[in-house]
């Protein structure tokens, strides 16, 4: 594919500089009026002249005409309307006969339409049509495996006859992994939000999220790393190149960037105009490594990878950072600091064995306190399965009257509890409380009963003391669990 011309050169003049940039910019046409996404984009031979044509499922303006696009180089070949929105398109070989000219699968509505040499070919109508009896043995494979939610993206590993997995991103927020023999799902990754982007590289899944960030998994859900970006993603695909081995992520953000990454390292860092809806990489025309790029406006952005063109991690900076070569102002070793070494070395089983002791000591009391919170029910946390309760004390106003919230809540996940009571321990030399012992209503599962009193000082002199709050259950002498609200001074008082 020829380079741009100077006027698009000018017109991409923002994205890259050529001296530095890995890339080459072979085409730049702000108005193509191409509205997609990365599934409907398909790279592919058409008609076995060895030269690479792109297809794509146009979603049309607005998504109002929806048409099929073959483009060859920048302009495009032929355009066909559509019946329905595309969903995915891809190519795949039907006849193994010379020469191997490649069909064109679209999804698009309920239907599938299959085209071959560029005219329609087969249309597969789900459910409508009986399938094959091979096939629908097949289907009945597959139909065994069952996933708790709708997946959105779809990641498939290894051959079905010897072993392969399935990822699958669902709209519950959790990618479901799933092997050949397992009906249900092997292991779940949950996410903290919904996932927009699913790609494979080598062994490691990486998940794009709505929280702005990448997080790359095992094949058993394990978390390998994340990394944060500048902006939402709006697209991801998958960036390999052949001729040196290499795998990366492409990541289209919304503040026109493209960024790849191999694993959590940054390779490169792609400028565009708008921000990028779509994404694909491999051979356009005859160039190995085309970039191919959709904006939200429905630009059109082709660039030629340089053959001279190496990822290094870290961005296009080769060898240690800068900061490594920095010398670092380290203080003179002043006299107290040698001798404390010295006394280091001479005495250090001994105050090595100091400090075994005094952890040991901490680690006993620690214990010790915790029993004896859990023997008293001093503790705001039920610790028993059969009560799980939970006590909160808020105390409001400024005196001499103060209102006094418990908040009480039933930590089960379906059992009720009835019967209790609440009790106010205090001095009733310095506090008055109009109900100092009350019942406590049915506490549903999951909610919190705010309980309000009102405390009245009696004391003119600001003194303020403890309130114990104690929760029974009827026929127990012994609390379940307290709190001890710790009563401010009365401003009120003081300030008459």
């Amino acid at each position: 594919m020829a380079a741009a011309s100077s006027s698009d050169s000018d017109a991409c003049g923002a994205e890259s500089n050529e001296a530095n940039s890995k890339w080459l910019d072979a085409h730049y046409d702000p108005m193509a009026n191409i509205h997609t996404f990365s599934a409907c984009l398909a790279l592919a031979d058409l008609h076995g002249d060895g030269e690479y044509k792109l297809v794509v499922g146009d979603l049309g303006p607005g998504g109002q005409q929806p048409c099929l696009k073959v483009l060859k180089g920048p302009l495009v070949m032929n355009e066909s309307p559509l019946p329905a929105l595309p969903a995915a398109a891809a190519t795949f070989l039907m006849e193994q006969h010379e020469p191997r000219t490649p069909a064109l699968a679209l999804a698009s509505g309920p239907c599938v339409y299959v085209y071959k040499n560029l005219r329609p070919y087969f249309k597969f109508s789900l459910p409508q049509l009986p399938p094959n009896p091979l096939e629908q043995d097949l289907w009945n494979q597959a139909k065994e495996m069952s996933l708790p939610s709708v997946p959105v993206f779809l990641e498939v590993s290894g051959q079905f006859d010897v072993e392969f997995r399935l990822a699958a991103a669902c709209r519950n927020g959790n990618i479901y992994i799933l092997r050949r023999d397992s009906k249900h799902p092997k292991y779940c990754i949950e996410l903290s939000a919904q996932p927009v982007g699913l790609i494979r590289v080598h062994k490691v899944l990486v998940v794009g999220s709505t929280q702005d960030s990448l997080h790359g998994f095992t094949h058993k859900g394990k978390k390998l790393w994340t990394v944060q970006m500048p902006a939402a993603i709006l697209t991801m695909n998958l960036l390999e190149q052949h001729s040196r081995g290499l795998q990366a992520v492409m990541a289209g953000l919304a503040n026109g960037e493209v960024r790849i990454y191999r694993d959590k390292a940054l390779l490169n860092v792609i400028h565009t105009p708008d921000a990028v809806t779509s994404l694909c990489f491999g051979r356009y025309g005859r160039e190995d490594n085309t970039l191919i790029m959709t904006t939200r406006g429905g630009g059109l952005i082709i660039k030629i990878l340089k053959r001279t063109a190496v990822f290094v991690e870290g961005g296009s900076e080769v060898g240690p950072p800068p900061a490594q070569a920095m010398k670092l102002n380290v203080p003179r070793k002043t006299r107290l600091y040698v001798d404390q070494t010295l006394r280091e070395r001479e005495a250090g089983t001994a105050m090595h064995r100091a400090f075994q002791t005094d952890l040991y000591l901490l680690r006993l009391r620690a214990a010790r306190a915790y029993l004896q919170a859990l023997e008293s029910s001093l503790s705001p946390l039920s610790a028993t399965a059969r009560e799980p309760l939970k006590l909160h004390a808020v105390v409001q106003g400024l005196g001499p009257t103060f209102k006094l919230t418990l908040h009480l809540q039933n930590t089960s996940t379906t059992r009720p509890v009835l019967g209790l009571l609440v009790c106010f321990l205090y001095n009733e030399a310095l506090y008055s409380l109009p109900r100092p012992f009350f019942k406590v209503p049915l506490l549903v599962p999951g909610l919190n009963y705010p309980l309000e009193t009102f405390v009245e000082s009696l004391s003119n002199k600001g003194i303020s003391d403890i309130i114990k709050v104690l929760v029974l259950r009827e026929g127990q002498s012994a609390p379940l669990l307290s709190a001890h609200v710790n009563m401010p001074g009365s401003e009120g008082l003081a300030a008459a």
